[in-house]
């Protein structure tokens, strides 16, 4: 790096600065949360994928693709639910809570059940995502550290501050038009690596004739993940995913709160189906890239003796800081930070919506001056909160990056399935969908400890089953005594949509299928 990069670095600082002083302007919790709900569905869409396209997707899918043992273009398998989660999403889930006219999700389940479900659920939320977005704060700085000469404590700073400044400024509006920025970066920052990989190792037919084609393998339809190391399989991936997409997109307030800013029901809609279009191609090119860096790895002597051996997840940061230009490197470093930035950002305006109008503003008794002066506040904490415990996840942070992916599928089953009964199943009252909730969870957490090998991916489809079964008989056998207002909603089809869905699905497994014959 040179006096070039860093200028780069620091135009982009300054202009995120300036995003959050431009809308500083927030006079309502319309506006600071579901900005003023003027969005169309570009910005939501882009803003969505860029929460998805997070640092760590940017520098460990390439490195799983390209180098980790034992991986390859299986990462694929990673999107062949979503575009059936957008389709349930669009269909049963999100219109009755979008017609419900609410800020934070977890208010739907108060209007249906009670209070108790609207704050056990908000605040595992809340506890989960903190620090989970801390631990990707954490891992990204470490990951920069490493090839830039900034001491750690200075990178963490860099991310954190910067970003809760515009977050708390600018509120929604900032964090969606600023997530539209960081992807079309990252996405420039993928090409960039993916052109520069292809001409480092001669052009695509030297890339060809050099690569391992063991890593073209990505679909496996006879693992069941039933076993240790028996995982990436088509049926768990399919099924198991499904369930947990559909919760996060639709259950997730981090997620969630994109939609409820949309214009009206036909943009949630456009959003719904450009998330679940687009996610597969730029999962594909970012693999690719892994493909391409990763073979180039392995017939480059001195690129490969750079990368440690544990650290593989580094081949990335040291293919920029290595084998590209200054002023590029500085944009390739842009987009890292543009990835972490945008996860940190919507984590801050989704855990403070959470707060205020889970904890603080239930009964809807705080003035507007006292609403917005609570959302600032919630804001700075959370911020502060997520960047103090940066620096506290530390070396478990290798670890832990797993542990969380297990944590959420330990919660999204049950989660999912206490809005469907909300939704669908009359029967269900607040008693059962407690008792349903916690028996999901300890069904999940039983399998975490003492069934290691099932695989993570299924407690995502196991919980959701378990949670309805028991919420539907245990409130057959106490009865209708629980507050349990129905709140039904309907099937909302839009026909066009869900044909180009389902079609695109069967378009991916067979794209994914013909990998290795492509190639």
């Amino acid at each position: 790096m040179n006096y070039i990069d860093y200028i780069v670095i620091i135009c982009y600082i300054i202009g995120f600065l300036l995003l959050g002083r431009l809308f500083k302007d927030n006079k309502t919790s319309k506006d600071y949360f579901l900005g003023g709900k003027q969005f169309g569905w570009f910005p939501l869409s882009m803003s969505t994928i860029a929460t998805q396209l997070s640092a760590i997707s940017f520098i460990s899918a390439p490195a799983f693709v390209g180098l980790k043992e034992g991986g390859g273009m299986m990462w694929l398998t990673y999107e062949f639910a979503v575009p059936l989660a957008m389709l349930f999403l669009m269909v049963f889930l999100v219109p009755p809570m979008y017609k419900a006219g609410i800020v934070s999700v977890y208010a739907y389940l108060e209007k249906r059940f009670s209070a108790s479900t609207r704050v056990l659920l908000s605040g595992v939320f809340q506890i989960s995502r903190a620090f989970g977005t801390s631990v990707m704060v954490y891992t990204v700085a470490l990951i920069l550290t490493s090839v830039m000469d900034i001491p750690m404590w200075q990178t963490i700073l860099i991310i954190g501050v910067v970003t809760l400044i515009y977050s708390y400024q600018g509120g929604m509006k900032a964090v969606v038009y600023g997530d539209m920025i960081q992807m079309i970066i990252l996405f420039f920052g993928i090409v960039i690596c993916l052109v520069a990989g292809l001409y480092y190792l001669g052009g695509w037919s030297d890339f060809l004739m050099s690569m391992d084609r063991t890593r073209l393998e990505a679909v496996n339809f006879q693992s069941m993940g039933m076993a240790e190391g028996d995982e990436f399989g088509f049926w768990p991936m399919l099924i198991g995913g499904f369930f947990l997409y559909a919760s996060y997109y639709g259950t997730d307030q981090s997620q969630v709160q994109r939609l409820f800013s949309a214009q009206d029901m036909g943009t949630v809609k456009r959003t719904l189906l450009f998330n679940g279009l687009l996610r597969f191609p730029i999962t594909f090119v970012y693999c690719l890239m892994g493909l391409v860096i990763g073979t180039f790895a392995l017939t480059q002597t001195s690129f490969m003796e750079a990368i440690p051996a544990d650290k593989p997840d580094l081949m990335i940061p040291v293919f920029i800081r290595d084998f590209l230009p200054n002023g590029v490197i500085g944009i390739l470093l842009v987009a890292i930070f543009s990835a972490a930035m945008s996860s940190l950002s919507s984590a801050i305006n989704s855990l403070s919506a959470a707060t205020v109008e889970d904890f603080f503003n239930r009964d809807k008794s705080l003035s507007n001056e006292k609403y917005m002066s609570y959302s600032k506040y919630a804001a700075l904490f959370w911020g502060v909160v997520c960047i103090v415990m940066a620096f506290f996840t530390g070396d478990i942070a290798k670890t832990v990056i797993e542990a969380i992916n297990k944590i959420g599928s330990v919660f999204y089953g049950p989660i999912l399935a206490t809005f469907i009964a909300a939704i669908a199943l009359k029967r269900v009252n607040a008693t059962g969908a407690n008792v349903g909730i916690i028996a999901g969870v300890a069904v999940n957490v039983y399998l975490w400890l003492f069934v290691p090998e099932v695989f993570w991916f299924w407690w995502n489809a196991i919980g959701a089953i378990v949670t309805l079964v028991v919420g539907l008989l245990v409130s057959i056998v106490i009865g209708k005594g629980d507050k349990s207002e129905a709140i039904v909603g309907e099937q909302d089809w839009d026909m066009p949509k869900v044909i180009a869905l389902v079609l695109f699905f069967i378009g991916i497994v067979m794209v994914s299928v013909a990998v290795p014959y492509i190639f």
